[in-house]
């Protein structure tokens, strides 16, 4: 039977914690050899989709298939081809790092070479000390070698630039995309939305357990790839610019606006004319391309959970 197009295939997937569904008939798939990213707030259900595939936890309802297995049926034959890094590490507190790497290197018959992944991640400067000792982004650097120590065929990983330096962040997106480019399979949960937007070749945007956009970042871009900020004095009815304008108009902060929706040539010219009627000086106007955060923001909301 030839292998399943998809690295993680979701249908239907329910589960619910106290009568309330946390994940909501979500379908989701992430094709073979491709970087997928899972974006969402907080509660929003990704984490818990991600357990389920990772046979961590047991869905409700629906099914579940990574490298077309059941991950909780079959979850021997998983954990030999994934890996999986944790939020929280995940890691046992008393033992020295490169002991811990060595020690899982041991469980998989054709790992990595242990130095060259250390040295790659940097974790030689810290060898010997124990994982209880390490900062929050040398934990994350132990905790994506032994992810990837097994030269697995599908990776998970949760927030794998959480609390990291910029050149560790380098290290590790530098890492991501050579682990691509070999085949490998990478499913990523982050916050970070320019680590999806260059990272990802497809992105799927979660919210109330269920998908709300999904997409390659530029396909999901590309109608609406520009944004028109400025300042304006005395303050303005964005109601009114906005039915002008024909797009909308948001305060972001007292005096300080963005226009949202196809931004051209005469939307600039229109908001010059309607502010010069109405007396309205114009400060600091620029235009830019729409980034993955703002089309996060617009779907999900920008108030607080």
């Amino acid at each position: 039977m030839p292998p399943s197009p998809a690295a993680v295939e979701i249908r239907g997937l329910t589960k619910t914690y106290d009568g309330r569904a946390i994940v909501d008939g979500l379908d989701l798939t992430a094709r073979r050899g491709e970087v997928t990213a899972v974006l969402g707030p907080n509660g929003a259900g990704k984490t818990t989709t991600v357990e389920c595939c990772e046979g961590l936890r047991t869905p409700d309802g629906g099914t579940v298939r990574v490298l077309g297995l059941d991950p909780v049926v079959d979850s021997a034959l998983v954990r030999e081809r994934v890996g999986v890094m944790l939020q929280d590490g995940g890691l046992p507190t008393s033992v020295r790092a490169l002991e811990m790497l060595r020690h899982v290197s041991t469980m998989y018959a054709d790992p990595r070479d242990v130095a060259e992944l250390a040295d790659r991640l940097g974790l030689t400067s810290f060898a010997r000390t124990t994982v209880r000792r390490l900062s929050g982004g040398q934990r994350q650097r132990l905790a994506l070698a032994t992810a990837l120590v097994g030269r697995p065929e599908l990776v998970f990983l949760d927030e794998p630039s959480a609390g990291l330096d910029p050149q560790s962040r380098h290290a590790v997106w530098e890492l991501v995309r050579e682990l691509r480019e070999t085949g490998v399979s990478i499913v990523i949960t982050t916050h970070l939305m320019d680590e999806a937007e260059s990272l990802a070749d497809h992105v799927v945007i979660v919210d109330h357990g269920r998908v709300i956009a999904e997409g390659a970042p530029a396909t999901l871009l590309a109608s609406d790839s520009s944004t028109l900020t400025f300042t304006a004095r005395p303050a303005l009815e964005a109601v009114s610019l906005a039915a002008a304008l024909g797009a909308g108009v948001e305060e972001t902060s007292p005096g300080s606006y963005t226009v949202t929706g196809a931004v051209t040539p005469a939307t600039v010219s229109i908001l010059a004319r309607w502010c010069a009627d109405r007396g309205v000086l114009v400060h600091r106007l620029s235009t830019g391309r729409r980034t993955l955060e703002d089309l996060f923001l617009d779907l999900t909301g920008r108030s607080l959970r």
